[in-house]
């Protein structure tokens, strides 16, 4: 039985993405990216919704009209050895890649299964898909990504009607300014 968590790279004003919709002033630079690459080793299973997945369909193969650093390949290489699930209704199993699961509506009895079903610690990724087991209280760890920057609105990376105690379990502020924050939900530890 594997565990849930979070992920969000957000806003010192709490947005995962700008009121345009932008996230680029959220990329991370080569320290941050190499502590990404770390974490990942916890994980064996990402939830995404369709633009996190679109997006993240970038690691699947590297573009010709580019070259990864050792880094990058590393993070496709992990990335590519996890259990992706899409949560889109709107996504068809064409758009997925082969050894991608599409599940059209993800309820808390779906996330549940994956989460005993899976290995090691299930990434649920984006604050719309993580939104309704944020909640429910199913979410354990919180990794938040703090940039050092404010954005004025836009999407909020935790839903504004939740309430938990969570406890701090790590941290750390990367040479750009970010901070990395690990938070595990009250009693989980």
């Amino acid at each position: 039985m594997g565990t849930l968590s979070y992920t969000a790279t957000i806003s010192v004003d709490g947005y995962a993405a700008d009121a345009d919709g932008d996230f680029q002033w959220s990329a991370p630079d080569g320290e941050v990216f190499d502590f990404h690459v770390e974490r990942m080793a916890k994980v064996s299973t990402e939830i995404l919704g369709r633009k996190a997945y679109l997006l993240m369909r970038y690691w699947e193969q590297e573009p010709a009209d580019e070259q990864w650093t050792e880094a990058e390949h590393e993070f496709a290489r992990r990335w590519q050895g996890l259990d992706i699930i899409a949560a889109s209704s709107t996504l068809t199993a064409a758009e997925l890649a082969p050894a991608h699961r599409l599940v059209p509506h993800l309820d808390l009895d779906e996330i549940r299964r994956i989460v005993e079903d899976a290995d090691g610690e299930v990434e649920i990724f984006g604050p719309t898909v993580a939104a309704d087991a944020i909640r429910a209280g199913m979410v354990q760890d919180f990794g938040i990504f703090v940039v050092p920057k404010v954005v004025g609105g836009g999407l909020r990376a935790l839903p504004d009607d939740v309430r938990l105690d969570l406890e701090l379990a790590e941290h750390r502020v990367f040479g750009n300014g970010t901070a990395y924050l690990h938070y595990t939900a009250a009693g989980t530890r």
